[in-house]
């Protein structure tokens, strides 16, 4: 008799109580009170910072997502910048910018999918290393794509999102983390909390428990790859241009991973403050030092992540009735 998950873990409650959300209401409060703040004449360049912030924790969360399912992924800059690509070639169509981003979102996800499928016997560095391999293939692809389609190792303009209005921008790109948040908490409070919990232990395991180890590994990659592609998406609208070697580089794959583990890993807050503490380290560190801040800030980052095995998270571990966002 094939259950889908063991009854112990079918019992347990989520680890997710209303005390423990604040902190996460909290953040997202402040931050959209932020952009309608008397910032002066660094407003645009503030409200810059807070775009590409909230776009960096969409990435690290939609990395978390797949992490909890055991999967060690390098391909996030390939669904990035599919995210991206997708979105600039569907606006070219004369498709409206509405209809564009969760088209070029859901075709990033299919793509993951043919991944998933091809990769799935595959584990730990294994893992790592084919799917940092597809994230080349994709990127030399669409480098050699004719010029008059996607700009070749030139580049492709995209049009301004919202017409370059910086609110609106940032306010767009608060939503897709809400959106993400929303998703995470899903999966944490969910179903699917339990499979992946179950997966990541052990597929063997798993698959003893009666857990689909495929088809929970496949929605976990696609879910994952769907909000990276919209952090592509948002680039893209922000920038006004996009590159193969910009978008799909290594950066791109591995900032999301060390993002996530320097915020606290399988939470939803851990990530979103991981990407906002090191956004403003890296623009504090690039002020101060100027030459050679970049050597700096991945000394700080390094020995952060070992002083800080549980991340920034465990500097906030659960109280007696709480729990981990």
């Amino acid at each position: 008799m094939r259950a889908p998950v063991s009854r112990r873990q079918a019992a347990r409650k989520p680890d997710v109580t209303a005390v423990a959300l604040i902190p996460l209401a909290i953040f997202f409060a402040l931050a959209l009170v932020f952009p309608f703040l008397p910032l002066g004449d660094r407003g645009a360049f503030l409200l810059q910072i807070g775009f590409f912030t909230l776009v960096a924790g969409i990435m690290a969360l939609s990395w978390d997502i797949l992490a909890r399912s055991g999967q060690v992924s390098l391909a996030h800059a390939a669904f990035y910048g599919l995210g991206a690509y997708g979105y600039a070639l569907l606006l070219k169509t004369g498709l409206a910018w509405p209809l564009a981003m969760p088209l070029a979102a859901l075709g990033a996800g299919v793509v993951s999918l043919i991944l998933g499928a091809v990769t799935m016997r595959l584990s730990g560095m294994y893992f790592a290393i084919a799917t940092l391999a597809f994230t080349e293939v994709v990127r030399t692809v669409i480098q050699n794509l004719p010029e008059d389609v996607a700009g070749g190792a030139n580049g492709l303009l995209v049009p301004a999102l919202l017409g370059g209005n910086p609110r609106g921008q940032y306010l767009l790109a608060l939503a897709l983390l809400v959106l993400t948040a929303g998703v995470s908490l899903a999966v944490r409070m969910g179903r699917l909390h339990h499979a992946f919990a179950a997966i990541r232990q052990g597929e063997e395991t798993a698959r003893v428990l009666g857990v689909s180890t495929v088809r929970y590994k496949l929605a976990a990659f696609f879910i994952s790859s769907v909000l990276a592609a919209l952090a592509g998406v948002l680039y893209a609208g922000k920038t006004f241009f996009i590159s193969p070697l910009d978008t799909f580089s290594l950066a791109n794959s591995i900032a999301p991973l060390t993002t996530s583990i320097f915020g606290g890993l399988y939470t939803t807050l851990g990530p979103i403050l991981g990407a906002t503490v090191l956004r403003v380290a890296e623009e504090a560190l690039h002020n101060a030092v100027k030459n050679g801040y970049l050597v700096v800030y991945g000394l700080v980052l390094m020995l952060s992540i070992l002083w800080l095995p549980r991340g920034l998270m465990g500097l906030f571990r659960r109280g007696r009735h709480g729990g981990d966002v």
